[in-house]
């Protein structure tokens, strides 16, 4: 079978430039921010200068008393960061060795390590037209102090909340602010609906910890030169940055948003998943490595991670506060709007309409989605119709199906859409009824929450 472009690139990129190093990491505290700065290069000869600045907007007095207070924990946790950080641009030449300066790496931190890098980039290999193996993809050498060893930190029961924008964070942090929880909700570089979830939810971005990251504009050029580009471990990302913010806030429960759905493999029957860095397997690893490398004392986990979409689509249902300002359309983002195009905007709409009707999720939407003959090929990827589903943090395709059919239950003797009559008629009679009790499947929710998801399904 003949080579890909992107494989003969591949090859040639890693012949070109051996040797990706990551050379240092500092923090500081200026004008009252916590200030996080990365050196990465290529072959001695691409430089970046990533950096990320977080926020607290004095909620939490002197930080650069709590920072000197923890300094090695800090410094460890910035050398971690920056270990993910580096994917992001490593992924632009796909050098065989990525040489570790800062701080050395046990065998198995490596092990760790090239296991998040490979599963997290397997949307980038898949969709490049790349083969890669995960023996000979990256060499990992170190050859700083170290390795950083675990140490203990004094946190409270306390709740961080990442809040992204879209349904799932709506729901969390509802869940956990209408049973009287302190929440402290965390936004990375703030956008229209984040903010305006802030806003729904009752707080004021005065109230919000604030991370503000930047890509470093060499990586930005090298992009338009043709180097390679793709999709990268996002959450993995952030879930490094929540624990650098339990340990500067004193917050000490990290409740994300991920729920069952993310398990799905996007192509069926392999290990690439578009949400690898939001399934629970990834959460597992994450939890075992800062217990061992960073402190056990952190408690990161998924609050929904027991419920599937439709379970949390029927608790938004309710949430009508947040109906008009949350968004779940990346090719939107920028503009703050749905676009009405993309598999996400059909999911969510297909979800919505579920539990709230068809004309009432055209109106949050903005267009009629499921009368959009457009639409055709993506509705089919999502209930499964295909041999893949979208490359999108979407459901199971178990669950469109499910939703549809109360959908089209709903409709009782009204005219159907053209996307709805398609899937009556490949429906099979069959399919199960959607489960709206809390799964039982590995989760890491402390019990006590647990009985929080039961009221709301109720």
């Amino acid at each position: 079978m003949a080579r890909s472009r992107n494989q003969e690139l591949f090859e040639q990129l890693r012949l070109q430039y051996p040797v990706f190093t990551y050379s240092g990491y500092n923090i500081a505290v200026i004008d009252g921010d916590l200030v996080l700065e990365f050196s990465f290069n290529i072959n001695e000869e691409i430089f970046f200068h990533p950096r990320a600045v977080i926020k607290t907007g004095g909620l939490f007095g002197d930080l650069s008393g709590r920072v000197e207070k923890n300094r090695p924990l800090l410094m460890n946790l910035a050398f971690q960061i920056g270990m993910i950080e580096l994917i992001s641009y490593w992924k632009a030449s796909c050098s065989p060795e990525l040489r570790i300066l800062p701080a050395g790496l046990t065998p198995d931190q490596v092990t760790w390590w090239k296991k998040l890098y490979f599963h997290g980039l397997g949307e980038f290999f898949y969709l490049n037209s790349i083969e890669a193996h995960f023996d000979i993809f990256m060499n990992i050498t170190s050859s700083g102090a170290g390795p950083f060893k675990a140490t203990p930190l004094s946190l409270s029961d306390n709740f961080l909340v990442p809040i992204g924008g879209g349904k799932d964070s709506a729901v969390t942090l509802s869940l956990l602010l209408n049973h009287e929880k302190s929440v402290l909700p965390l936004i990375m570089n703030p956008r229209g609906a984040t903010i305006e979830t802030i806003r729904a939810a009752g707080h004021e971005m005065s109230q919000v910890l604030v991370i503000e990251r930047t890509i470093d504009p060499s990586l930005l050029a090298l992009n338009d030169k043709g180097f390679l580009n793709g999709h990268t471990p996002f959450s993995a990302m952030l879930a490094f940055y929540t624990l650098m913010c339990s340990a500067i806030t004193g917050y000490g429960n990290i409740a994300l948003s991920n729920e069952s759905s993310a398990n799905e493999s996007t192509i069926p029957g392999t290990t690439i998943n578009h949400q690898y860095s939001k399934s629970v397997g990834f959460e597992k690893d994450f939890r075992e490595y800062y217990a061992s490398v960073i402190s056990k004392d952190f408690n990161y986990f998924s609050l929904l991670r027991p419920l599937s979409e439709l379970q949390i689509a029927k608790i938004f249902s309710s949430l009508t506060a947040y109906h008009d300002v949350f968004r779940s359309c990346n090719a939107g983002s920028k503009t703050d709007s749905w676009c009405g195009k993309c598999p996400k905007c059909l999911f969510t709409h297909i979800m919505l309409s579920a539990f709230l009707g068809i004309v009432e999720a055209d109106r949050i939407i903005g267009k009629q989605m499921l009368d959009d003959i457009e639409m055709t090929h993506t509705f089919n990827e999502l209930a499964g119709y295909t041999d893949i589903k979208p490359f999108e943090c979407v459901g199971t395709t178990l669950e469109v199906k499910q939703a549809l059919r109360m959908i089209s239950r709903r409709m009782k003797d009204e005219p159907l859409p053209c996307l709805l009559a398609e899937f009556i008629r490949k429906s099979d009679e069959n399919l199960s009824e959607p489960d709206f009790q809390v799964m039982e499947e590995p989760h890491f929710v402390p019990e006590k929450l647990i009985e929080i998801l039961k009221l709301n399904l109720q």
